[in-house]
């Protein structure tokens, strides 16, 4: 009798080519989503590759053996389900692989409407040659919504390059990342230049960035959402930008995602739109599966499992970090 553990690894279009390794230590089942109900029985090990997928609570009553399951994102939103919370199947994310990049993207979006590249950009196009002042970002408010690992990250990025960072969480504090920390999400908009969103999906921040946040931002500020689409009032945000509430916005996530063709915020006023690439950064794939190697050598030598989430607190109802 085989005594191995299954290994599923569940993908979308594209495949993780370097799992061979663990193959002498499992059975390995390499699966797209579309067909994880065939694999899941029997399964001890789940590697949630095509992380956004919600193909795990459909087939739950097949998932028999099943004792952990890594998700290859930080957010793992699109996995929790009140099954997976109250069972003692441990689940572990990819933290460590993608803050730094989606810090320098925000950096990235914050020069880009400062320095406004764009407008360079579009003069070069058509050969004109014409001066025009650009905004420090030194000195400049940032209130980061979300002081999670990501937040942390892009704060101290930012904080590096001179500007003042606050953030906004559950817990009124003083952070060594963030600085201040206020629950007061409405104060914190009100005096900030740049507004980032790194805050987790639950149903206490869905929407959180609505009409009256929309309303008490400067009109010169601008909003950058690396958290999820779904934190955002979308129709409200397209009506502020029209309307001139709102001096720009650089989204890499969006709702609805992806975008429709025909959605208003394509061609929305002073929009920079992303495809939820922030963290790409090459070589992404590859850090994945190592770092899933990694895990699952610890795991075969009874050892703690890294990034291990906690359940309840990812989907609470109690906000952002």
């Amino acid at each position: 009798m085989d005594a191995r553990p299954v290994v599923t690894v569940q993908h979308g279009e594209s495949v993780p080519a370097r799992l061979d390794s663990i193959s002498a230590d499992a059975e390995l089942r390499m699966v797209p989503s579309s067909q994880l109900a065939a694999a899941i029985g029997g399964t001890d090990v789940l590697f949630l590759y095509d992380f956004s997928s919600g193909a795990l609570e459909s087939v739950w009553p097949a998932a028999d053996a099943l004792r952990w399951v890594q998700v290859a994102a930080i957010g793992v939103d699109a996995v929790m389900f009140d099954q997976l919370i109250a069972s003692d199947v441990v689940v572990t994310n990819s933290r460590g692989i993608f803050e730094e990049p989606i810090g320098e993207y925000v950096l990235g979006q914050i020069l880009a409407f400062a320095k406004d590249f764009r407008r360079s950009w579009d003069a070069q196009c058509v050969g004109r040659w014409q001066h025009f002042d650009t905004e420090p970002i030194a000195g400049a408010t940032v209130t980061i919504v979300g002081p999670g690992p990501v937040g942390r990250a892009i704060a101290r990025l930012l904080r590096a390059v001179g500007m003042s960072v606050h953030g906004v969480g559950r817990s009124a504090r003083n952070d060594p990342d963030l600085g201040v920390v206020t629950t007061d999400l409405l104060a914190a908009v009100a005096d900030a230049d740049y507004v980032v969103l790194a805050a987790p999906l639950t149903s206490q921040t869905r929407g959180m960035i609505d009409a009256g946040v929309l309303a008490a931002m400067r009109p010169t500020a601008r909003l950058i959402n690396v958290g999820r689409g779904e934190l955002v009032d979308t129709d409200a945000l397209v009506s502020a930008l029209r309307n001139g509430a709102l001096a720009g916005a650089a989204l890499d996530v969006v709702d609805p995602e992806p975008l429709p063709t025909n959605h208003p915020l394509w061609t929305a006023p002073n929009v920079r739109l992303t495809p939820h690439n922030s963290g790409d950064i090459k070589g992404w794939r590859n850090t994945l599966q190592e770092q899933f190697i990694t895990n699952f050598r610890r795991y075969m030598c009874g050892e703690p499992l890294r990034n291990v989430v906690d359940k309840r607190r990812a989907s609470a109802t109690s906000g952002s970090g």
